[in-house]
């Protein structure tokens, strides 16, 4: 039997590549995403592109998600600068949304239930240690607390009718049609590309792990076919061991990416976020996860791509590939109101 899947985000940085993932894996697929990135589209792809519901995850009923088999939930505010300009905002879209399209799809009697969670749930960890699924969450945005949240409110929902499992991502990075650069890879690559030069803000003593954001579309589609025993309200860590990098260390994979580029470190930041993270525990639920990307490749694919394209300084500095400007210029032109919900319906339409 096809498995019929609904997944959230789809006009996403990982949703656009998840959407002809999934397809390409034999499943029907369909999206669904409220329209705020839909500008954003960076190169042209000749990959299958699903079907999109065009949709507030608020506004979900459970009519909506009849036919379907499971969901993936990728839709949420999606960075901490975001999260911290509205964290009450930020609450009610990313834990009370999520907590909402939940109950809708058991509603509409949909037992799997992939939630697209984070490793910044560990928020701070000590400089020696190694962070795996058993360690106390220590979120330090609004952003993380929602990811914490959420996973408490599902897992009380697990059970024979319901199956969620929740896919702790690591820092996502490579190329997407729907990119996005205020991430640390891809914005590193941007401004290498068109500066030649990196400045980092501070020493890059930091840890951060890493996961290309096709590594990711594998954990979903695995997560979409394990054994519910398997799953079932389990946590896993969404990367490999040997991509805990250094902010500094990752600065210095993208310099040598990009001939003539020149790296210039800061002075210690006040932003305390630093983190090593155990990724084990995702081998044993599922077996067949492995990660196919490195830091270095994601950096000379990000290359490839600016090549092909000849990107500007332009394109790159482009309210369209940065989350928070592109919600401040919807906000500012009226067109989202203050809960950003679309302010008229012809425009919601086309976006």
């Amino acid at each position: 039997m096809t498995l019929k899947v609904l997944f959230t985000g789809a006009d996403g940085y990982v949703g656009a590549l998840l959407g002809p993932y999934l397809l390409q894996q034999g499943m029907e697929a369909v999206g669904l995403d409220t329209g705020f990135y839909r500008k954003g589209w960076l190169y042209p792809t000749s990959a299958p592109r699903p079907a999109v519901l065009t949709k507030d995850i608020r506004s979900v009923t459970a009519e909506d998600l009849q036919g379907f088999d499971a969901i993936a939930h990728l839709a949420e505010l999606s960075n901490d600068p975001l999260g911290q300009q509205s964290p009450g905002l930020t609450h009610e879209i990313n834990h009370g949304g999520s907590v909402h399209l939940a109950n809708m799809a058991r509603k509409a009697g949909i037992k799997r239930f992939v939630y697209m969670s984070s490793c910044s749930v560990y928020g701070v960890g000590q400089p020696d240690q190694i962070l795996d699924e058993a360690s106390p969450v220590n979120p330090q945005t609004a952003y993380a607390e929602c990811k914490v949240k959420v996973e408490e409110d599902l897992t009380k929902m697990a059970g024979d009718d319901f199956e969620p499992c929740f896919l702790r991502n690591a820092t996502a990075y490579g190329a997407s049609p729907r990119q996005r650069f205020d991430i640390v890879l891809n914005d590193l690559c941007g401004l290498a590309w068109t500066t030649g030069k990196i400045t980092l803000l501070s020493d890059g003593s930091p840890w951060r792990p890493l996961v290309h954001a096709l590594d990711m579309c594998q954990a979903v589609h695995l997560s979409l076919t394990a054994p519910a025993d398997a799953i079932r309200g389990q946590r896993y860590n969404v990367g490999s061991n040997d991509q805990n990098y250094r902010v500094l260390e990752i600065a210095q994979i993208v310099a040598r990416s990009f001939p003539g580029c020149e790296l210039e470190v800061g002075q210690p930041s006040a932003d305390n976020r630093s983190y090593r993270v155990n990724f084990d525990k995702i081998g044993k639920v599922l077996p067949a996860f492995k990660c196919q990307w490195t830091a270095e490749k994601g950096a000379q694919q990000m290359r490839q791509v600016f090549e092909r394209i000849d990107m500007t300084a332009e394109e790159f500095t482009s309210d369209s590939f940065t989350r928070l400007k592109m919600l401040n210029r919807l906000r500012k032109t009226g067109l989202l109101d203050e809960k950003l919900f679309w302010t008229n319906p012809q425009v919601e339409a086309m976006a």
